[in-house]
């Protein structure tokens, strides 16, 4: 979670971590909901889903409570369960092993490559066994994994892939947005993410079997949407289900938000290139390859990991960073192997996981966002050098 107050003893105002940016079409949107008589189930929700899969460019798009009730729902739709195996980064958030662990499936770890924290696809193949029903991946900050090698191998062994495109709105392979290239996508709406609907998710797929599958499970595996039912209060469960869905003062924000992406998505760029020049001359970091040949990042965020000199000493320069008004956080607080529920309910060692851990313990994650500008970016790589200089 980023430091909501990074400024100590700066005279600069701060630069935090994340920041939504809401404006009077948001707001107006909101009341216009609350001045209507349908919270749920309406209009807002299906317009929303409308213009994502526009901006994605194909698909469907259906809204749910959370990237992880998305991710959920893509699992318990491929009727997984005990003795299932899915493989898993080590490098990401605990929600993209939950959602494996809610249906009773285990999550098999592989560890990240170096230069970009995303899954190492060397590694990939050789974690699959007979029980292995799916392949998860994670575009790390971003930084989309190379789904034509993932989507090989997936081929070859007969499994779906399953996209955590969290921080991937905007994230392109080959010019196919993320979330569309494996079977499903899962995406958030969390307030410091690209954009945001308060709380909220989006499950992106192709696939209109697994989509009409999901419309159907999000909302209690009802079988008539309430604009179905020829008579009120009148339906049935055909199938089990959970109360997955998003209301629509999340989904009126949404539409707002998403036409403000093509502004935030341009200054994410503008501001991390930027950014990454200012770092390039610290010899202590050393800095992710971002986009690159058919790769397109989202940039939600600038991480650099310490090494050298600087190596260990993350919490002394992250302090001197909030005293200089630099908010940052950590991308992940360690692999999830590590994680004490996983570490003990599998018996994992995070030193398996040399390349996440690395990752997890020495870096640093440096805002980009459209709240800042090109001046900002300058101030935190001046900062970064200068708390390094301070601690080391």
């Amino acid at each position: 979670m980023a430091d909501p107050n990074p400024s100590a003893t700066s005279d600069l105002p701060p630069i935090h971590f994340g920041r939504p940016i809401l404006g009077d079409e948001e707001r107006d949107a909101v009341m216009e909901v609350l001045h209507s008589p349908q919270l749920v189930h309406g209009p807002r929700a299906e317009q929303f889903e409308r213009d994502f899969q526009t901006w994605c460019g194909g698909g469907e798009a259906i809204t749910v409570s959370s990237c992880t009730a998305g991710l959920h729902l893509g699992y318990f739709q491929m009727k997984l369960g005990p003795g299932d195996e899915v493989i898993v980064p080590a490098q990401t958030h605990a929600a993209t092993a939950h959602s494996v662990e809610y249906v009773g499936a285990t999550p098999v770890f592989v560890d990240a490559e170096p230069l970009t924290g995303n899954i190492d696809i060397d590694r990939l193949e050789a974690a699959i066994t007979g029980r292995t029903r799916a392949i998860s991946v994670v575009h790390y900050l971003g930084m989309p994994v190379d789904m034509d090698r993932v989507m090989a191998i997936a081929a070859k062994h007969g499994l779906p892939v399953i996209e955590d495109a969290a921080l991937a709105i905007g994230s392109y392979v080959n010019g196919v947005h993320a979330g569309l290239i494996g079977d499903l996508g899962c995406f958030s709406f969390y307030p410091v993410k690209h954009m945001t609907t308060a709380e909220g998710g989006m499950f992106l797929t192709r696939d209109d079997a697994i989509a009409g599958r999901v419309r159907r499970q999000k909302a209690f595996g009802l079988d008539k949407t309430v604009v179905e039912r020829s008579e009120p209060g009148i339906y049935d469960v055909t199938q089990l289900g959970f109360n997955y869905r998003m209301n629509e003062l999340q989904a009126a924000i949404g539409i707002e938000q998403l036409k403000r992406i093509p502004g935030f998505l341009a200054a994410r760029h503008a501001n991390y290139w930027r950014l990454e020049a200012g770092l390039k001359e610290i010899d202590e970091i050393d800095l992710f390859r971002s986009s690159h040949d058919h790769l397109e990042s989202s940039h939600y965020c600038l991480s650099v990991i310490l090494k050298g000199p600087a190596e260990g000493r993350r919490s002394d320069i992250v302090q001197a960073l909030k005293d200089r008004g630099i908010g940052s956080s950590v991308y992940y607080p360690g692999p999830v192997p590590g994680l004490t529920y996983y570490r003990e309910r599998y018996g994992l060692d995070p030193a398996d996981f040399p390349v996440a851990s690395r990752i997890s313990n020495q870096s640093i994650a440096l805002p980009v966002g459209p709240h800042l500008d090109e001046a900002d970016m300058d101030r935190i790589a001046r900062s970064l050098k200068e708390a390094i200089h301070d601690v080391i």
